[in-house]
Protein backbone atom coordinates (compact mmCIF):
# COMPACT_ATOMS: atom_id res chain seq x y z
CA UNK A 1 0.00 0.00 0.00
CA UNK A 2 1.07 3.58 -0.58
CA UNK A 3 2.41 5.51 2.37
CA UNK A 4 -0.07 7.55 4.36
CA UNK A 5 0.26 11.26 4.91
CA UNK A 6 -0.52 12.48 1.40
CA UNK A 7 -3.74 14.35 0.86
CA UNK A 8 -6.30 13.37 -1.78
CA UNK A 9 -8.96 15.83 -3.00
CA UNK A 10 -12.59 14.80 -3.10
CA UNK A 11 -12.76 16.04 -6.69
CA UNK A 12 -9.92 17.42 -8.81
CA UNK A 13 -11.48 19.41 -11.64
CA UNK A 14 -8.09 20.57 -12.97
CA UNK A 15 -6.94 17.19 -14.32
CA UNK A 16 -9.62 16.83 -17.00
CA UNK A 17 -9.08 20.41 -18.17
CA UNK A 18 -5.28 20.46 -18.32
CA UNK A 19 -4.86 19.00 -21.79
CA UNK A 20 -7.90 20.89 -23.08
CA UNK A 21 -6.67 24.33 -22.05
CA UNK A 22 -5.67 25.49 -25.57
CA UNK A 23 -9.09 24.48 -26.96
CA UNK A 24 -10.88 26.09 -24.02
CA UNK A 25 -8.89 29.30 -24.45
CA UNK A 26 -9.77 29.32 -28.16
CA UNK A 27 -13.48 28.84 -27.36
CA UNK A 28 -13.41 31.77 -24.93
CA UNK A 29 -11.65 33.95 -27.49
CA UNK A 30 -14.22 32.97 -30.12
CA UNK A 31 -17.08 34.14 -27.91
CA UNK A 32 -15.36 37.35 -26.88
CA UNK A 33 -14.49 38.16 -30.48
CA UNK A 34 -18.09 37.56 -31.55
CA UNK A 35 -19.54 39.97 -28.99
CA UNK A 36 -22.46 37.52 -28.50
CA UNK A 37 -22.10 36.60 -24.82
CA UNK A 38 -25.78 36.01 -23.94
CA UNK A 39 -27.43 33.04 -25.70
CA UNK A 40 -26.56 33.11 -29.42
CA UNK A 41 -25.00 30.49 -31.72
CA UNK A 42 -22.72 28.89 -29.12
CA UNK A 43 -25.71 28.17 -26.91
CA UNK A 44 -27.81 26.85 -29.80
CA UNK A 45 -25.01 24.51 -30.88
CA UNK A 46 -24.42 23.29 -27.32
CA UNK A 47 -28.13 22.64 -26.80
CA UNK A 48 -28.26 20.55 -29.98
CA UNK A 49 -25.13 18.58 -29.08
CA UNK A 50 -26.31 17.77 -25.55
CA UNK A 51 -29.80 16.81 -26.76
CA UNK A 52 -28.26 14.47 -29.30
CA UNK A 53 -26.05 12.87 -26.65
CA UNK A 54 -29.16 12.26 -24.53
CA UNK A 55 -31.10 10.74 -27.42
CA UNK A 56 -33.72 13.50 -27.63
CA UNK A 57 -34.57 16.35 -29.96
CA UNK A 58 -34.31 19.54 -27.92
CA UNK A 59 -32.27 21.22 -25.21
CA UNK A 60 -32.87 24.44 -23.31
CA UNK A 61 -29.69 25.78 -21.72
CA UNK A 62 -30.09 27.64 -18.45
CA UNK A 63 -28.21 29.18 -15.56
CA UNK A 64 -27.96 26.14 -13.27
CA UNK A 65 -29.32 22.70 -12.51
CA UNK A 66 -31.75 24.40 -10.13
CA UNK A 67 -33.00 26.58 -12.98
CA UNK A 68 -33.45 23.43 -15.05
CA UNK A 69 -35.75 21.92 -12.43
CA UNK A 70 -37.81 25.10 -12.19
CA UNK A 71 -38.04 25.49 -15.97
CA UNK A 72 -39.18 21.88 -16.31
CA UNK A 73 -41.98 22.24 -13.78
CA UNK A 74 -43.16 25.62 -15.03
CA UNK A 75 -42.83 24.51 -18.63
CA UNK A 76 -45.15 21.58 -17.99
CA UNK A 77 -47.69 23.86 -16.31
CA UNK A 78 -47.30 22.28 -12.88
CA UNK A 79 -48.36 24.66 -10.12
CA UNK A 80 -50.95 25.52 -7.50
CA UNK A 81 -53.10 22.54 -6.54
CA UNK A 82 -50.73 19.96 -8.04
CA UNK A 83 -48.67 17.39 -6.16
CA UNK A 84 -45.23 16.16 -7.19
CA UNK A 85 -43.82 12.96 -5.69
CA UNK A 86 -40.08 12.96 -4.96
CA UNK A 87 -37.60 11.31 -2.58
CA UNK A 88 -36.56 12.97 0.68
CA UNK A 89 -32.97 11.77 0.17
CA UNK A 90 -31.62 14.17 -2.45
CA UNK A 91 -30.22 17.69 -2.75
CA UNK A 92 -32.55 20.48 -1.65
CA UNK A 93 -32.90 21.92 -5.18
CA UNK A 94 -35.31 19.11 -6.07
CA UNK A 95 -37.91 20.04 -3.47
CA UNK A 96 -37.14 23.75 -3.70
CA UNK A 97 -38.18 23.83 -7.35
CA UNK A 98 -41.48 22.10 -6.56
CA UNK A 99 -42.32 24.62 -3.83
CA UNK A 100 -41.32 27.63 -5.93
CA UNK A 101 -43.66 26.64 -8.76
CA UNK A 102 -46.55 26.56 -6.28
CA UNK A 103 -47.02 22.79 -6.23
CA UNK A 104 -47.01 20.56 -3.15
CA UNK A 105 -44.08 18.19 -2.64
CA UNK A 106 -45.02 14.68 -1.52
CA UNK A 107 -42.20 12.48 -0.26
CA UNK A 108 -41.80 8.78 -1.04
CA UNK A 109 -38.99 6.79 0.58
CA UNK A 110 -36.01 5.37 -1.29
CA UNK A 111 -34.76 1.86 -1.93
CA UNK A 112 -31.92 0.74 0.34
CA UNK A 113 -29.85 -0.41 -2.62
CA UNK A 114 -29.01 2.33 -5.08
CA UNK A 115 -30.86 5.08 -3.16
CA UNK A 116 -33.41 5.66 -5.92
CA UNK A 117 -37.03 6.47 -5.17
CA UNK A 118 -38.96 3.30 -4.23
CA UNK A 119 -41.72 2.64 -6.79
CA UNK A 120 -43.82 0.81 -4.19
CA UNK A 121 -43.73 3.88 -1.96
CA UNK A 122 -44.57 6.09 -4.95
CA UNK A 123 -47.66 4.01 -5.68
CA UNK A 124 -48.87 4.54 -2.10
CA UNK A 125 -48.61 8.33 -2.46
CA UNK A 126 -50.82 8.78 -5.54
CA UNK A 127 -53.84 11.05 -5.06
CA UNK A 128 -56.20 12.80 -7.50
CA UNK A 129 -53.91 15.86 -7.25
CA UNK A 130 -50.72 14.05 -8.28
CA UNK A 131 -49.31 15.46 -11.53
CA UNK A 132 -45.72 14.22 -11.68
CA UNK A 133 -43.08 11.89 -10.31
CA UNK A 134 -39.60 13.35 -9.89
CA UNK A 135 -37.16 10.49 -10.50
CA UNK A 136 -33.80 11.49 -9.02
CA UNK A 137 -30.84 9.65 -10.54
CA UNK A 138 -28.60 9.83 -7.50
CA UNK A 139 -24.79 9.61 -7.37
CA UNK A 140 -24.50 8.62 -11.05
CA UNK A 141 -27.06 5.81 -11.36
CA UNK A 142 -30.66 5.96 -12.54
CA UNK A 143 -33.73 5.26 -10.49
CA UNK A 144 -35.64 2.08 -11.34
CA UNK A 145 -37.66 3.50 -14.21
CA UNK A 146 -39.71 0.55 -15.51
CA UNK A 147 -42.10 0.41 -12.53
CA UNK A 148 -42.26 4.21 -12.45
CA UNK A 149 -43.30 4.22 -16.12
CA UNK A 150 -46.08 1.74 -15.32
CA UNK A 151 -47.34 3.86 -12.42
CA UNK A 152 -47.22 7.00 -14.55
CA UNK A 153 -49.12 5.36 -17.39
CA UNK A 154 -51.78 3.96 -15.07
CA UNK A 155 -52.44 7.34 -13.42
CA UNK A 156 -51.67 9.63 -16.39
CA UNK A 157 -48.68 11.23 -14.67
CA UNK A 158 -45.58 12.97 -15.96
CA UNK A 159 -42.13 11.59 -15.16
CA UNK A 160 -39.40 14.21 -14.74
CA UNK A 161 -35.77 13.14 -14.49
CA UNK A 162 -33.58 14.97 -12.00
CA UNK A 163 -30.38 13.92 -13.73
CA UNK A 164 -28.09 16.55 -12.24
CA UNK A 165 -25.64 13.88 -11.04
CA UNK A 166 -26.02 11.31 -13.77
CA UNK A 167 -25.49 12.62 -17.29
CA UNK A 168 -24.19 9.73 -19.38
CA UNK A 169 -25.84 7.01 -17.28
CA UNK A 170 -28.10 4.45 -18.95
CA UNK A 171 -31.18 2.41 -18.10
CA UNK A 172 -32.13 -0.56 -20.28
CA UNK A 173 -29.48 0.81 -22.65
CA UNK A 174 -31.40 4.10 -22.95
CA UNK A 175 -29.50 7.27 -22.04
CA UNK A 176 -30.43 9.54 -19.19
CA UNK A 177 -32.40 12.36 -20.72
CA UNK A 178 -34.68 10.07 -22.70
CA UNK A 179 -36.36 8.33 -19.75
CA UNK A 180 -39.10 10.84 -18.95
CA UNK A 181 -41.09 13.76 -20.30
CA UNK A 182 -38.19 16.08 -19.44
CA UNK A 183 -34.74 15.66 -17.91
CA UNK A 184 -32.85 18.25 -15.89
CA UNK A 185 -29.05 18.41 -16.14
CA UNK A 186 -26.45 20.31 -14.15
CA UNK A 187 -23.02 21.38 -15.37
CA UNK A 188 -21.75 22.38 -11.92
CA UNK A 189 -17.95 21.94 -11.97
CA UNK A 190 -17.91 18.59 -10.12
CA UNK A 191 -20.52 16.90 -12.36
CA UNK A 192 -19.78 14.28 -15.02
CA UNK A 193 -19.79 17.14 -17.52
CA UNK A 194 -18.63 20.05 -15.40
CA UNK A 195 -18.37 23.67 -16.47
CA UNK A 196 -16.55 26.65 -15.04
CA UNK A 197 -19.35 27.95 -12.86
CA UNK A 198 -23.09 27.35 -12.70
CA UNK A 199 -25.07 26.21 -15.74
CA UNK A 200 -27.66 23.59 -16.63
CA UNK A 201 -30.09 22.34 -19.27
CA UNK A 202 -33.46 20.73 -19.77
CA UNK A 203 -33.65 18.11 -22.52
CA UNK A 204 -36.83 16.72 -24.06
CA UNK A 205 -38.58 15.52 -27.21
CA UNK A 206 -41.48 17.95 -26.64
CA UNK A 207 -41.17 20.93 -29.00
CA UNK A 208 -44.05 22.87 -27.44
CA UNK A 209 -42.65 22.62 -23.91
CA UNK A 210 -39.23 23.53 -25.29
CA UNK A 211 -40.60 26.78 -26.68
CA UNK A 212 -42.35 27.56 -23.38
CA UNK A 213 -39.12 27.05 -21.44
CA UNK A 214 -37.18 29.21 -23.89
CA UNK A 215 -39.62 32.04 -23.25
CA UNK A 216 -39.63 31.51 -19.48
CA UNK A 217 -35.83 31.69 -19.18
CA UNK A 218 -35.88 35.23 -20.61
CA UNK A 219 -38.43 36.79 -18.27
CA UNK A 220 -41.30 35.46 -20.39
CA UNK A 221 -40.51 37.78 -23.31
CA UNK A 222 -41.70 36.94 -26.83
CA UNK A 223 -40.79 39.12 -28.67
CA UNK A 224 -38.41 41.35 -26.70
CA UNK A 225 -40.16 43.52 -24.09
CA UNK A 226 -43.51 41.81 -24.76
CA UNK A 227 -44.16 39.37 -21.94
CA UNK A 228 -46.37 36.36 -22.63
CA UNK A 229 -45.85 34.91 -19.13
CA UNK A 230 -44.02 35.63 -15.89
CA UNK A 231 -40.60 34.14 -16.29
CA UNK A 232 -37.22 34.98 -14.82
CA UNK A 233 -33.58 35.26 -15.89
CA UNK A 234 -32.49 31.64 -16.32
CA UNK A 235 -30.20 32.07 -19.33
CA UNK A 236 -26.96 30.17 -19.84
CA UNK A 237 -23.92 32.28 -20.67
CA UNK A 238 -22.39 31.82 -24.11
CA UNK A 239 -18.97 31.46 -22.47
CA UNK A 240 -20.15 28.48 -20.42
CA UNK A 241 -21.74 26.89 -23.49
CA UNK A 242 -18.59 27.35 -25.60
CA UNK A 243 -16.30 25.87 -22.96
CA UNK A 244 -18.65 22.95 -22.29
CA UNK A 245 -18.75 22.22 -26.03
CA UNK A 246 -15.00 21.58 -25.82
CA UNK A 247 -15.50 19.11 -22.97
CA UNK A 248 -18.61 17.27 -24.20
CA UNK A 249 -16.79 14.93 -26.63
CA UNK A 250 -14.72 13.60 -23.72
CA UNK A 251 -17.69 12.78 -21.48
CA UNK A 252 -17.82 9.06 -22.25
CA UNK A 253 -14.07 8.69 -21.75
CA UNK A 254 -14.26 10.46 -18.38
CA UNK A 255 -17.19 8.26 -17.31
CA UNK A 256 -15.16 5.18 -18.21
CA UNK A 257 -12.32 6.49 -16.04
CA UNK A 258 -14.80 6.92 -13.17
CA UNK A 259 -16.04 3.36 -13.67
CA UNK A 260 -12.49 2.01 -13.65
CA UNK A 261 -11.74 3.95 -10.48
CA UNK A 262 -14.88 2.54 -8.84
CA UNK A 263 -13.79 -0.98 -9.76
CA UNK A 264 -10.37 -0.34 -8.23
CA UNK A 265 -11.98 0.93 -5.03
CA UNK A 266 -14.06 -2.22 -4.73
CA UNK A 267 -11.00 -4.43 -5.19
CA UNK A 268 -8.96 -2.43 -2.69
CA UNK A 269 -11.74 -2.47 -0.10
CA UNK A 270 -12.12 -6.22 -0.49
CA UNK A 271 -8.36 -6.76 -0.36
CA UNK A 272 -8.20 -4.80 2.89
CA UNK A 273 -10.91 -7.00 4.41
CA UNK A 274 -13.32 -4.08 4.87
CA UNK A 275 -16.41 -5.83 3.52
CA UNK A 276 -18.02 -5.81 6.95
CA UNK A 277 -17.15 -2.17 7.50
CA UNK A 278 -17.80 -0.44 4.16
CA UNK A 279 -20.69 -1.35 1.88
CA UNK A 280 -19.69 -0.31 -1.63
CA UNK A 281 -22.13 0.99 -4.27
CA UNK A 282 -23.56 -1.57 -6.66
CA UNK A 283 -24.47 -1.28 -10.31
CA UNK A 284 -28.07 -2.46 -10.35
CA UNK A 285 -29.64 -4.56 -13.13
CA UNK A 286 -30.28 -2.89 -16.49
CA UNK A 287 -28.23 0.15 -15.50
CA UNK A 288 -24.87 1.72 -16.23
CA UNK A 289 -23.48 3.60 -13.22
CA UNK A 290 -21.34 6.68 -13.90
CA UNK A 291 -20.05 7.13 -10.32
CA UNK A 292 -20.40 10.89 -10.16
CA UNK A 293 -19.89 10.13 -6.48
CA UNK A 294 -18.44 6.96 -4.95
CA UNK A 295 -20.69 6.62 -1.92
CA UNK A 296 -20.07 3.91 0.66
CA UNK A 297 -22.19 3.00 3.66
CA UNK A 298 -20.15 2.88 6.88
CA UNK A 299 -21.21 0.18 9.34
CA UNK A 300 -21.40 0.17 13.14
CA UNK A 301 -22.22 3.87 13.51
CA UNK A 302 -18.68 4.92 12.64
CA UNK A 303 -19.41 7.20 9.70
CA UNK A 304 -18.88 10.53 11.45
CA UNK A 305 -15.69 9.39 13.16
CA UNK A 306 -14.30 8.07 9.88
CA UNK A 307 -15.13 11.39 8.23
CA UNK A 308 -13.15 13.26 10.89
CA UNK A 309 -10.22 10.87 10.57
CA UNK A 310 -10.01 11.21 6.79
CA UNK A 311 -10.29 14.98 6.87
CA UNK A 312 -7.53 15.15 9.49
CA UNK A 313 -5.32 13.47 6.87
CA UNK A 314 -6.39 15.91 4.13
CA UNK A 315 -8.41 13.23 2.38
CA UNK A 316 -11.51 14.73 0.80
CA UNK A 317 -14.83 13.21 1.76
CA UNK A 318 -18.39 14.44 2.06
CA UNK A 319 -21.76 13.43 3.45
CA UNK A 320 -24.49 13.43 0.81
CA UNK A 321 -26.83 14.16 2.62
CA UNK A 322 -26.67 14.50 6.44
CA UNK A 323 -30.33 15.46 6.95
CA UNK A 324 -33.19 14.22 4.74
CA UNK A 325 -35.47 16.83 3.26
CA UNK A 326 -38.48 15.94 5.41
CA UNK A 327 -36.50 16.90 8.54
CA UNK A 328 -35.18 20.23 7.24
CA UNK A 329 -36.14 23.23 9.35
CA UNK A 330 -37.67 25.18 6.47
CA UNK A 331 -40.01 22.28 5.67
CA UNK A 332 -41.28 21.78 9.22
CA UNK A 333 -44.76 22.92 8.21
CA UNK A 334 -45.12 19.72 6.17
CA UNK A 335 -45.58 17.97 9.49
CA UNK A 336 -43.07 15.15 9.09
CA UNK A 337 -41.10 13.63 11.95
CA UNK A 338 -38.16 11.30 12.43
CA UNK A 339 -39.12 7.77 11.47
CA UNK A 340 -41.48 8.74 8.63
CA UNK A 341 -38.98 7.70 5.94
CA UNK A 342 -36.68 5.16 7.60
CA UNK A 343 -34.60 4.15 4.58
CA UNK A 344 -33.74 7.76 3.77
CA UNK A 345 -32.91 8.43 7.41
CA UNK A 346 -30.66 5.37 7.61
CA UNK A 347 -28.81 6.47 4.46
CA UNK A 348 -28.32 9.96 5.88
CA UNK A 349 -26.68 8.44 8.97
CA UNK A 350 -24.35 6.00 7.23
CA UNK A 351 -23.29 7.20 3.77
CA UNK A 352 -19.95 8.80 2.95
CA UNK A 353 -18.56 9.91 -0.43
CA UNK A 354 -14.90 9.07 -1.07
CA UNK A 355 -12.68 10.84 -3.62
CA UNK A 356 -13.42 10.01 -7.26
CA UNK A 357 -12.78 11.92 -10.48
CA UNK A 358 -11.31 11.26 -13.93
CA UNK A 359 -7.58 10.91 -13.50
CA UNK A 360 -7.56 9.73 -9.89
CA UNK A 361 -4.56 7.42 -9.51
CA UNK A 362 -4.20 3.99 -7.98
CA UNK A 363 -1.80 5.52 -5.45
CA UNK A 364 -4.40 8.07 -4.37
CA UNK A 365 -7.03 5.36 -4.01
CA UNK A 366 -4.64 3.21 -1.99
CA UNK A 367 -4.09 6.15 0.35
CA UNK A 368 -7.86 6.58 0.79
CA UNK A 369 -8.59 2.91 1.41
CA UNK A 370 -5.51 2.51 3.60
CA UNK A 371 -6.67 5.40 5.79
CA UNK A 372 -10.16 3.86 6.02
CA UNK A 373 -8.68 0.49 6.97
CA UNK A 374 -6.37 1.97 9.62
CA UNK A 375 -9.32 3.66 11.30
CA UNK A 376 -11.96 0.97 10.93
CA UNK A 377 -9.74 -1.90 12.03
CA UNK A 378 -8.24 -0.04 14.99
CA UNK A 379 -8.96 -1.77 18.31
CA UNK A 380 -11.83 -0.30 20.33
CA UNK A 381 -10.50 1.56 23.33
CA UNK A 382 -12.64 1.02 26.41
CA UNK A 383 -13.19 3.97 28.72
CA UNK A 384 -11.26 3.76 32.02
Amino acid sequence: MAAAGKGVPLCDIQISCKDLRPSIDAAVARVLDSGQVILGPEVVAFEQEVAESCGVGFGVGCGSGSDALSLALHGLGIGQGDEVILPPYTFFATVGAVIRCGATPVFADIEAEGYGIDPACVADKITPRTRAIMAVHLFGQTADMEPLWRIAEKHDLLVIEDAAQSMGARYQDKPVGSLGALACLSFYPSKNLGGFGDSGMVVTNDSETTRTMQILRGHGMDPRYYHKMVGWNARIDALQAAMLRVKLPYLNSWIEQRRQAASRYMSLIQRQGLDGHLETPSELPNRMHTYNQFVVSVAHGKRDQLLQSLRAQSIGCEIYYPLPLHLQECLADMGHKAGDFPVSEAAAKSTLALPIFPGITMEQQEIVVGACAAFLRAPVRMAA
